[in-house]
């Protein structure tokens, strides 16, 4: 029971932090958190859409969140590592803040949604899966769903190769939740194989082409030996 305790500890305390780093970051366009635990302490990876904004000028800003997140959260020895992330358009949770962001200024949830969902279709994903809740046009709640090209919903396909963002817009009629899921173009699903050709699967896989061709020549010999019984008997 101890265990469990801790464990559930470890997580709260993690996604504390996470939500922390979202508001203090936010201007730098939060895209990812990674908690590791090493030897020297605690590494915490740390993807944005503007590195230089999280760093600071002479490394004061990323200083003052070592020694906030060593102190409040009670990281061990935090060693802070941020990365600037590679596409934009394919970071779920940098698109469900940018959703929210164009919900804020007064753009309408469908426009706002179908553009998202453009951009990050024409990005290269291989799916995208946007959900928009909230006071959207009255005083009742409404959920509205955006979708285009392949999205998986659970299993290991999901945790794998899907991405997934949530961020909260505030209008004067309520607050509107906005997720964000993106299946990368690089997934492969296990339901998809490639059939090689026999030469390219003899190139890949000797050991079981070289048994292959032992089997198919090993009956040889037994077939002359019915034909010389035939032959004796005539």
């Amino acid at each position: 029971m101890a265990s469990e305790r801790k464990f559930v500890a470890e997580n709260v305390r993690r996604v504390l932090l996470k939500e922390y780093l979202m508001k203090e970051v936010s201007r730098a366009g939060f895209g990812g958190l990674e908690v590791q635990r090493t030897p020297m302490g605690t590494r915490i990876i740390l993807a944005t859409e503007r590195p230089g904004l999280v760093i600071g000028r002479r490394g004061q800003t990323i200083k003052n969140l070592t020694t906030v997140i060593e102190e409040r959260f009670g990281f061990e020895n935090p060693q802070i590592e941020v990365n600037e992330v590679g596409d934009v358009s394919l970071n779920a949770q940098i698109m469900a803040e940018k959703l929210a962001f164009s919900l804020e200024r007064g753009w309408h949830f469908r426009r706002a949604g179908h553009a998202t969902l453009r951009r990050v279709m024409d990005a290269g994903a291989r799916g995208c899966y946007i959900i928009v809740a909230g006071k959207l046009s009255g005083q009742r709640h409404r959920t509205e769903k955006f979708k285009e090209g392949s999205i998986k919903y659970c299993g290991e396909p999901k945790l794998d190769f899907v991405d997934h963002g949530f961020a909260v817009a505030k209008l004067k009629m309520g607050v509107i939740g906005v997720t964000v899921e993106i299946m990368q173009n690089t997934a492969k699903l296990p339901a998809e194989i490639n059939i090689l050709e026999k030469d390219a699967a003899a190139e890949k896989l000797p050991d079981l082409f070289g048994v292959e061709a032992v089997s198919q020549a090993a009956p040889a010999p037994a077939e002359e030996a019915d034909v010389a019984p035939a032959q004796e008997a005539e």
